[in-house]
């Protein structure tokens, strides 16, 4: 992920500072903004991906342990076979589509953010209501969510706890964990469309649009890996 955020960083630097074919500052300083974004956000990322990377280790190791039974005082396999939801897929397909109005906002805040290098005002209230890619992304992550309180629903019903058996504590706390995170990048997604009705410059708010997407991708990708690791890891 380094690699490619770089790769653009640089990619973005150059049509910033090519304009016009002389050096502009504020483009300049849009570039290094961006720039360091995106670096302060890998290293966030890092961390995260060292919590879920002891989580799948915890999984996977914990399938193959035996636990005391101190009814009988003999080593008991208490590790229940766990079937995933259908309604998952309908999860997952709502996560892909957000991810790519995600894009599709972060690619028209760089734009906008572009046009305005040389005059770093305030987004106008004709750029902000066209740009609705934002809102959709939100409104899709909290049905994401709702979705997966649902899930969780639906496995209560059939009795399956967070206490119900290591299976299913860890079910709950990969997906609950992911959820936490998600919504941490809806509350972002909410702060990025106060920039834009708080008349932010174009620059600022194509910062915080394009690190959000970034991070937004990630909890996609995060998202499918889960679900894999649910079901064939077990």
């Amino acid at each position: 992920m380094a690699t490619v955020t770089t790769t653009a960083s640089v990619k973005t630097a150059q049509i910033l500072l090519a304009a016009d074919g002389r050096p502009d500052q504020n483009a300049a300083d849009f570039a290094v903004r961006l720039r360091r974004a995106r670096l302060g956000l890998i290293v966030a990322l890092t961390a995260v991906v060292m919590i879920f990377v002891s989580y799948s280790s915890a999984y996977v190791v914990r399938q193959g342990l035996p636990t005391l039974d101190p009814s009988t005082g003999t080593m008991v396999r208490d590790w229940l076979p766990l079937q995933l939801p259908n309604f998952l897929l309908v999860n997952t397909l709502i996560l892909l589509v957000s991810t790519l109005t995600m894009e599709l906002a972060r690619r028209q805040a760089i734009r906008t953010a572009l046009a305005h290098g040389k005059q770093s005002h305030a987004v106008t209230r004709t750029e902000t209501e066209g740009m609705p890619w934002l809102g959709l992304t939100a409104i899709l992550g909290l049905s994401f969510l709702a979705g997966q309180w649902l899930v969780w629903r639906e496995l209560a019903a059939a009795g399956f706890y967070v206490d119900t058996s290591p299976s299913s504590s860890f079910f709950y706390l990969l997906t609950g964990m992911h959820g936490i995170h998600l919504f941490g990048g809806i509350l972002a997604l909410l702060a990025a469309g106060a920039a834009s009705l708080l008349r932010k410059s174009a620059a600022s708010l194509g910062v915080v649009v394009d690190a959000t997407s970034w991070y937004w991708h990630f909890m996609t990708v995060l998202w499918v890996y889960i679900l894999c690791l649910l079901e064939f890891a077990r």
